[in-house]
């Protein structure tokens, strides 16, 4: 049976980079598709579906500046609890269990198993983010999740985000700063992922529980050893996170542009439509004269209507000879 470590640890929780909205230095753009997707949950709709009932009995009753009208952007903004947490899970490393190998295809059907009964061993997590990567070095599971507890009797809301409550109502007590509800949880999965892990020949080998007593010497050398580890990992995610950020900042300047291109056009549609505006302006004004002097001739047939019933119409005198035929043309019928 061959021995390999099992690590459970906080994640960054860097959402974009679980689903590969961007490819960060230390993944492998030839393995993406490679990678499986337990659950892809919008988080805000997740909160609406948790939290949204117990909002309104919340409210019922209070005034309006004391009332809760986004719980999202509240525990957002607060400090109290974050929106959700990220643990990753991980079996051996890239010298012993590395992605493409028999190892490491070993490893993916452990975390696969593993993943498969989370939520259900684990009810007052949800889960709405899962990832299992197969494009980094070692094959990993990212399990992000909002933790909360119902029917809560204290200050607040009946329904509410709570990760030491969540995990005490799975049955974690927490004791002192080292032994937290929250390591007792990890520690705890990581045994049900030792036992899946047997059935596959992987007997879980826990460094520094059972060595013998170690010189200060080789203590301190170790324990850094593994604070550097800690700080590389951490390094690979801000790394990631910082991507993501740049990623969001080139699509915040197209908007901006698209924005600009639409403030161009709209302005020179004000000009257009001044320019014609300007062209009715000259057109009325025309009309008005020409109606100015047309006013006194139809104001004087008015009258001869009114007076005569009829328009009276003076012909003119023919001129000394003229013929009949000239002066029925030219000035009859005129």
């Amino acid at each position: 049976m061959m021995k390999r470590t099992i690590s459970g640890m906080i994640g960054a929780g860097s959402l974009a980079h679980n689903r590969r909205d961007f490819i960060a230095e230390n993944v492998d753009p030839d393995r993406v598709h490679l990678n499986i997707c337990y659950q892809n949950e919008n988080l805000k709709e997740v909160y609406k579906e948790l939290f949204d009932d117990s909002v309104k009995r919340y409210n019922v009753g209070k005034r309006k500046d004391r009332q809760i009208t986004n719980y999202y952007e509240k525990i957002r903004q607060g400090k109290q609890e974050k929106l959700f947490h990220e643990v990753i899970f991980q079996i051996g490393n890239r010298e012993d269990m590395a992605v493409g190998t028999t190892e490491g295809d070993l490893a993916v059907k452990v975390l696969d198993e593993y993943v498969k009964n989370f939520q259900q061993r684990n009810p007052t997590l949800h889960v709405f983010s899962c990832y299992l990567h197969q494009d980094e070095a070692t094959p990993h599971l990212h399990i992000d999740f909002v933790p909360y507890v119902t029917g809560w009797k204290g200050k607040g809301m009946d329904t509410r985000v709570s990760l030491k409550q969540a995990l005490k109502s799975l049955g974690f007590q927490g004791g002192n700063k080292h032994d937290t509800e929250l390591n007792q949880w990890i520690n705890h999965e990581k045994e049900v992922f030792a036992e899946i892990a047997r059935k596959y020949g992987i007997e879980w080998e826990q460094k520094g529980t059972h060595e013998e007593h170690l010189d200060v010497y080789n203590f301190k050398k170790k324990e850094r050893k593994k604070e550097v580890q800690a700080l590389e990992r951490e390094k690979e995610y801000l790394t990631a996170e910082n991507e993501g950020l740049t990623a969001q900042i080139a699509e915040a300047r197209a908007d901006i542009q698209l924005l600009k291109d639409d403030k161009e056009q709209a302005v020179k549609d004000k000009e257009e439509a001044e320019k014609r505006a300007e062209k009715a302006e000259k057109d009325l004004h025309s009309l008005e004269e020409r109606r100015e002097r047309l006013q006194p001739v139809m104001d004087n047939v008015s009258k001869e209507i009114k007076e005569y019933g009829t328009v009276k119409t003076l012909l003119p005198e023919a001129g000394t000879l003229e013929r009949a035929t000239t002066y029925r043309d030219k000035k009859i019928k005129a």
